[in-house]
């Protein structure tokens, strides 16, 4: 980051003057994800409600999220490992939950939870989500939100995957 231009403007409010001047920053690197749907391995369309319960109940001791998803049981596996010990949710994908079940490999990431957190705002305001992972393990969460005046509208949320330490 480096900072950029000062926005200056003065605000007037029932006779009262005020002056500002903000600095902005502008990121050095554009973060691209290229989180393409040709590169999507694993995908699951599930309503929010069955996300909600799970990010409601994680080990918040634990510092990763652990997600699996696979052709084969348990098909879709949500797990922490804190200092209360384990906690696994697992979801079959002819669960009533589940829209929509597509898992071509398996496929086992860990994404940091305090990346994960501020997706809870757009969580509670979707009724749908699609859980898409890619190749490389990114992991791409789009929630189907219905605003006041009966649109959709979609928040897409992506995280990368904690990298494997070498032992």
């Amino acid at each position: 980051m480096h900072s950029s231009n000062r926005n200056c403007f003065r605000l007037e409010e029932a006779g009262a003057l005020t002056d500002c001047s903000i600095c902005t920053l502008e990121a050095d690197d554009t973060l691209d994800f290229n989180f393409c749907n040709s590169g999507v391995v694993n995908k699951v369309i599930m309503r929010s409600d069955c996300l909600k319960e799970i990010f409601s109940e994680l080990d918040t001791s634990s510092d990763v999220l652990e997600i699996v998803m696979t052709p084969n049981p348990p098909y879709f596996r949500f797990s922490t490992i804190g200092s209360y010990g384990t906690n696994r949710t697992d979801i079959s994908k002819d669960s009533d939950l589940i829209e929509n079940f597509a898992c071509t490999r398996t496929m086992t990431h860990q994404y940091k939870l305090a990346l994960l957190r501020p997706l809870s705002k757009a969580l509670m305001a979707a009724y749908k989500v699609s859980v898409r992972m890619d190749d490389r393990g990114f992991l791409c969460l789009q929630f189907m939100i219905k605003t006041e005046d009966n649109h959709v509208c979609f928040v897409e949320f992506f995280c990368c995957p904690e990298e494997e330490q070498a032992e």
